[in-house]
C-alpha cells in the first residue's frame, strides 16, 4: 500500500479529533481505534521484541552506592548513601560520605556523587497511534519503549489503547513479567462517543474491564451515557481521565465531570469553559469547522482569555472546588508548545537523529493527519498561544499552591513530540509556570503514583517500595536538560570548547538495571535502519 494510499485512511482513524466511526459500532470493545485501519488492509502493529544486552537483573542483592537522593516526596536531597535493593524491593537505605563495599554477592552500581530519584511516571502516553499510518506505517512500540526508558520514565499510564485494547494489554503483561525492555503500563480504554445509552456505556465498560483494562478515557461523551459509565468504573474499580473535547464541552466542562468523580482532567480544555463569566460557548468565528484542525487549534489558543481572570473570585472558587475533590490535572504543557514556537519545535536537537520517517512525514501540515494543524500559522497564532500559556500556567501553578495535584505527561507522537524527549521537555516547561524542580519531581513521581493508586508502590524512594530509579551524574534540580538523551551543551572551562554532558545513566525498573545510553543506540539503529528502507 502506497504513501497516497495511507494517507486517504486518516479520514478514517477514531483516534483524532471527531466522533468515532460507524464501524466502531460493531468491532469489540477496546478495539474501535485501531479496527477502520486494520479493516482497511494495514498490517497490524509488530510485538517488541524480547530485551537484550541493555538490561540485566533483576538481582538478589542490588547496591547503589555514593548516591545523592532525591526522594520524590518534596524532600530536599541528601547522600551520599547506599541503596540496597533486593530482587525488586528497595530493602534499605543506609552508609555516608566515602562508604566502601566488597560483597561478593551483591552487583554494585558505584553512582559516585551522582543523583538518584525515583522512576519517572509518564501520566499521558501512548504506546504509538494510528495516526502515523497514513503517513506510511504504525508506530513500532520497541521505538517508543526504548525512548521511555532512555530518558527515566519507569511507569505510563497509556490513555487510550489507541493501537487497540490487546495489543497494548500484552505489552503490559510482558512489561511486567521482564520479557521486554519497556516500563510498566497501565491502561486505560478509549471510550466511544456514541454511545447513546446508559445500559449501552455501562455494557460496554464491564467488557473492557473483562479484557484487563485499568482505566477509562473520555474524550467526549452524551452526559446520561458519561454518567452511567463513571458509575459503573468506580463500582469495578477503574481510573478515569477526560479529554474535555469542544464538541461536547458545553454539556460537560471539568466542573461536571469532577463532580461526578472523575480522577484526572487531560490537558486543559473544559477548564476555562468551567470559569466563564459573560458567556456559556466560547466565541468562534462564524466560519469555524472544528475538523478543520488549525480552526480547532488556532481558537483554542484564544480561549483562557475568555474566561475568568486569575485571582478572581471564579478563578479561586475553581480551584478550590476542584481541590475539595482530590482532583488530578494533568496538563500536558509540552504537547501544545509547538504552537507558540513552531520553529522550535521543529528544529528541535533530537529531530535529526531521533525521528522515523513515518514520524517526521505525519508531524508535517496535512488535513488528514491529527495534530498536523500548521498550514498557515502565523505570528499571532503564536503570540495568541504565548498568552493562553501564560494564563494556563498560572492556573496550574495556582492550583498546585492550594494544594491540589498535578502530574507530569507528555502525550507524545503528535505536533512534533518525540518520546521520552517530550517528557523531559515538560518537566522544564512545569519549572516554567512556577514550580521549584523539588515540586517538578513530586509532579513526575508520587503525584503520579498517587493518581493511579499505586502510591504504597512507586512514586518514591523508600524503603519497601518498588526498586524504580533514574541514575544520572549530574544534579537534575539545577539543570533538567541533563535528562534529554541529546544532553546539554555547556562550555568546558578549561578547554575552552563546547561539550555534551548529561543524559540518563541508568534507569532502574523493578530491580531491573537498563543501560539508557545503549537503549539510545539501539533506538538511532532502529531509526536509521527505517530511513534507510523507506
Amino acid at each position: 500500500m502506497n504513501y497516497k494510499t495511507h494517507l486517504k485512511l486518516a479520514l478514517m482513524l477514531v483516534a483524532l479529533s471527531g466522533p468515532s466511526s460507524a464501524f466502531a459500532q460493531s468491532t469489540e470493545p477496546g478495539e474501535e481505534s485501531i479496527a477502520p485501519v486494520l479493516a482497511a488492509g494495514v498490517a497490524p502493529p509488530r510485538i517488541a521484541p524480547p530485551r537484550g544486552d541493555e538490561a540485566s537483573g533483576p538481582f538478589d542483592k542490588l547496591l547503589l552506592t555514593n548516591a545523592m537522593v532525591v526522594r520524590g516526596n518534596g524532600a530536599p536531597p541528601y547522600g551520599p548513601v547506599t541503596i540496597e535493593v533486593h530482587g525488586d524491593r528497595i530493602h534499605s537505605i543506609h552508609g555516608g560520605h566515602g562508604e566502601t563495599h566488597e560483597d561478593n554477592d551483591a552487583q554494585i552500581i558505584d553512582v559516585a556523587g551522582g543523583y538518584v530519584l525515583p522512576g519517572f511516571i509518564d501520566a499521558h502516553g501512548h504506546l504509538g497511534t494510528p495516526s502515523h499510518a497514513p503517513a506510511g506505517a504504525l508506530t513500532d512500540p520497541e521505538y517508543v519503549l526504548k525512548l521511555w526508558l532512555a530518558h527515566g520514565v519507569t511507569t505510563v499510564r497509556d490513555v487510550g489503547a489507541m493501537m487497540g485494547l490487546g495489543w497494548t494489554l500484552k505489552h503490559k503483561d510482558m512489561a511486567e513479567a521482564g520479557e521486554i525492555s519497556a516500563p510498566r503500563l497501565r491502561v486505560h480504554s478509549r471510550f466511544p462517543s456514541e454511545i447513546a445509552t446508559e445500559d449501552a456505556a455501562r455494557d460496554w465498560v464491564k467488557a473492557v474491564r473483562r479484557r484487563g483494562a485499568d482505566g477509562l478515557k473520555f474524550i467526549g461523551a452524551r452526559p446520561a451515557p458519561f454518567a452511567a459509565a463513571m458509575e459503573e468504573a468506580k463500582r469495578l474499580g477503574m481510573k478515569t481521565a477526560y479529554h474535555h473535547a469542544q464538541l461536547s464541552v458545553v454539556q460537560t466542562n471539568v466542573l461536571d465531570s469532577a463532580r461526578l468523580g472523575l480522577d484526572s482532567m487531560e490537558h486543559w480544555y473544559g477548564l476555562p469553559e468551567a470559569m466563564f463569566e459573560d458567556r456559556e460557548i466560547q466565541d468562534y468565528p462564524l466560519d469555524y469547522n472544528y475538523s478543520n484542525e488549525q480552526d480547532r487549534f488556532g481558537e483554542a489558543g484564544r480561549l483562557w482569555l475568555q474566561a475568568a481572570a486569575p485571582g478572581s473570585e471564579t478563578w479561586q472558587r475553581t480551584i478550590a472546588e476542584l481541590v475539595d475533590l482530590d482532583f488530578t490535572i494533568d496538563p500536558t504543557f509540552t504537547i501544545y508548545e509547538a504552537s507558540r514556537d513552531l520553529m522550535r519545535a521543529r528544529n528541535a536537537d533530537w529531530m535529526d537523529e531521533y525521528v522515523p520517517s513515518y514520524m517526521a512525514r505525519a508531524f508535517e501540515a496535512s488535513p488528514d493527519v491529527h495534530g498536523s494543524f500548521f498550514f498557515d500559522w502565523t505570528t499571532q497564532h503564536e503570540i495568541d498561544w504565548k498568552k493562553n500559556y501564560q494564563r494556563w500556567m498560572q492556573f496550574v501553578n495556582d492550583f498546585k499552591n492550594a494544594g491540589g495535584r498535578v502530574t507530569t505527561g507528555s502525550d507524545a507522537g503528535f505536533i512534533y513530540k518525540v518520546y521520552g524527549f517530550a517528557y523531559v521537555r515538560e518537566l522544564e516547561l512545569l519549572q516554567e509556570a512556577g514550580f521549584h524542580p523539588l515540586e517538578v519531581v513530586k509532579a513526575a513521581t508520587i503525584n503520579g503514583a498517587e493518581l493511579l493508586g499505586m502510591e504504597r508502590e512507586i512514586g518514591s524512594i523508600e524503603i519497601g517500595k518498588k526498586a524504580d530509579f533514574v541514575v544520572l551524574d549530574d544534579n537534575p534540580l539545577a539543570n533538567f536538560k541533563l535528562l534529554y538523551g541529546t544532553g546539554h551543551q555547556r562550555l568546558n572551562p578549561d578547554s575552552g570548547t563546547l561539550e555534551r554532558v548529561g543524559g540518563v545513566r541508568y534507569t532502574i525498573r523493578d530491580g531491573i538495571v537498563f543501560d539508557a545510553q545503549m537503549l539510545l543506540e539501539d533506538v538511532r539503529e532502529l531509526v536509521a535502519a527505517e530511513r534507510e528502507s523507506d
